[in-house]
């Protein structure tokens, strides 16, 4: 062992993806050394995830990296994000879906950052960049994870240096899965996925469409959701070089589609024979799945890890993203000194709920595929067909607007009723999951506003936990609050907008946001007791 070189960190992330890399960036913006290690090169033109959501791109922002993401997106900046159903991309329009997953540029005050279409492997490389600039983040990829030991005061790794099967050890304080599906650090602690595997089967296919470059489709997207009896498809633009992909439904026990079979599935799609050339094939299934456990002592799951459910919906990546600003600013309280024994226990107890309500509406939005709409006479010219098709539409948007309009699951997930968040005797609001109400109850989302046309309320909240003063009134009380945080070494920014709106939004005059954004408490009537709070929301108290 004394031959093996050894390495030191506070935190060693396991699995360069975007979880790992956006781990990385969340602890590095607070100066927590970590140690990623990823064994493969991440490099491949397999779209997988493509919306960065609202929320994701609310991350991004706060990283630095929100125009980092958009200048890197393939398709031009304001792109419309639309999606249209078709009978083929040539035929019949069935249904066409406006603002998609909230993608348009347009300004909205409900969150400070549009979506932005873009490939996985694109943001893996913005967020790459991104993690490079923190000095106390070290990545190393081509390093494969053979073994962890854990002891009351730590975690030893074993890992492999691939290009030359050197055996090394890192020793950190803490370490975290982000290692995908087939998660090495989940079978090393002994979690198991719970749930449905295999619900379907799909085949990918990576494509250049030359034509598409002369003979576009009559509108521009981001989807197309092809409905017809020989080969229903979806089909989306990757890039301005006429690369798309093309999705369909494997039958069966078949596993591999040859290339005869695709050429003529993807001309039916189509609805004529155009030529194109196959770059990749990415064969997937849906799983509805949820680990039994994200943690045992010092070692976390976060991301596929510990959930997978379809990608319908775009949820995937990002929710992955979200675990780890729940993890990552836990992990630098803990790590820092202000954050109490009970906090990294509430990791799991506030990120499985959002799981859970993600897991059901992506499987939701999975049970109505391309296959599903296909309706006889659905091509007929005339009033039959288009009486099939008109009635179809309706459907269409019935079934499927959800998937696409989500803003209720995206913002309005919520962590009331954690132990480290203090109620204030109000109900926690009941958003659908296509409507999305701001609400300033404890545990939720902090509302947003625009205090200018750059501004966002949200640039003034710090790394640790900010009290907004929504009340000049009430400016006499944030002393008290900058005192009891002192006390208590939490680190607090205090920010007073001086915004007629706040009050009323907030229903507060005083609020206490936590370092991702969430409302940990507002005054209600009864009189604050700062040391108590801060005491509860760092996790002290449990």
């Amino acid at each position: 062992m004394s031959d093996v070189q050894a390495l030191t960190t506070e935190v060693l992330i396991v699995g360069g993806g975007p979880v790992g890399l956006a781990l990385a960036n969340e602890l590095g913006m607070r100066g927590v050394k970590a140690i990623l290690i990823e064994q493969h090169d991440r490099l491949g033109s397999a779209p997988r995830a493509k919306t960065t959501n609202v929320r994701t791109m609310e991350h991004m922002r706060r990283w630095g990296l929100a125009e980092k993401v958009r200048a890197a997106a393939a398709l031009p900046r304001g792109y419309p994000t639309d999606v249209f159903f078709l009978t083929r991309l040539y035929g019949y329009e069935l249904a066409h879906i406006k603002n998609a997953f909230n993608g348009y540029l347009d300004r909205d005050e409900r969150y400070s950052e549009s979506a932005q279409w873009i490939p996985q492997y694109l943001i893996e490389t913005v967020l790459r960049d991104g993690a490079k600039r923190w000095p106390s983040v070290d990545l190393r990829f081509g390093m494969r994870l053979d073994g962890l030991e854990q002891t009351a005061d730590g975690v030893t790794a074993r890992l492999t240096r691939l290009e030359d099967d050197t055996a090394m050890v890192v020793k950190s304080a803490y370490v975290v899965g982000a290692d995908g599906a087939r998660s090495t650090v989940r079978d090393l602690i002994g979690a198991t996925m719970e749930g449905q595997h295999g619900l379907a089967h799909h085949y990918n296919t990576i494509i250049r469409v030359p034509e598409f470059g002369t003979r576009p489709p009559s509108q521009r997207g981001i989807m197309y959701w092809l409905v017809n009896p020989e080969s229903p498809a979806v089909m989306t633009p990757m890039d301005t070089d006429n690369t798309w992909t093309f999705g369909t439904s494997l039958k069966g026990e078949q596993s591999e589609l040859r290339p005869d079979e695709i050429r003529w599935r993807f001309h039916k799609s189509v609805g004529r024979e155009i030529e194109f050339e196959v770059l990749e094939v990415d064969r997937w299934s849906g799983h509805r799945l949820i680990a039994d456990s994200y943690r045992k002592d010092r070692v976390f799951l976060a991301g596929d890890a510990c959930h997978l459910h379809p990608p319908f919906g775009g949820f995937g990546m990002n929710m992955g993203i979200g675990d780890a600003v729940d993890l990552g600013w836990k992990l630098a309280a803990v790590l820092q000194g202000w954050g109490g024994g009970a906090l990294l226990a509430t990791y799991e107890t506030e990120r499985r709920p959002v799981h859970l309500r993600v897991l059901e509406v992506s499987v939701q939005n999975y049970s109505v595929l391309s296959e599903h709409l296909v309706r006889d006479s659905i091509d007929a010219s005339g009033d039959r067909g288009e009486e099939v098709r008109s009635q179809l539409s309706a459907e269409i948007r019935a079934r499927k607007t959800q998937e696409f309009k989500s803003l209720g699951v995206v913002l309005g997930s919520h962590y009331s009723g954690s132990p480290i968040v203090v109620e204030d005797g109000s109900a926690p609001p009941q958003s659908a999951v296509t409507t999305f109400e701001p609400s300033a109850h404890p545990g939720c989302l902090a509302p947003h506003l625009w205090l200018d046309e750059k501004t966002s309320l949200y640039d003034g909240f710090g790394l640790g936990f900010t009290l907004l003063v929504a009340d000049p009134d009430a400016a006499e009380e944030a002393e008290v609050f900058k005192s009891a945080a002192r006390q208590h070494g939490v680190p607090l920014t205090v920010t007073s907008p001086k915004d007629e709106r706040l009050k009323d939004l907030y229903e507060a005059p005083v609020a206490l946001i936590r370092p991702d954004q969430h409302v940990a408490w507002r005054r209600s009537n009864s009189p604050a007791d700062p040391e108590k709070i801060f005491r509860r929301i760092s996790g002290a108290e449990g």
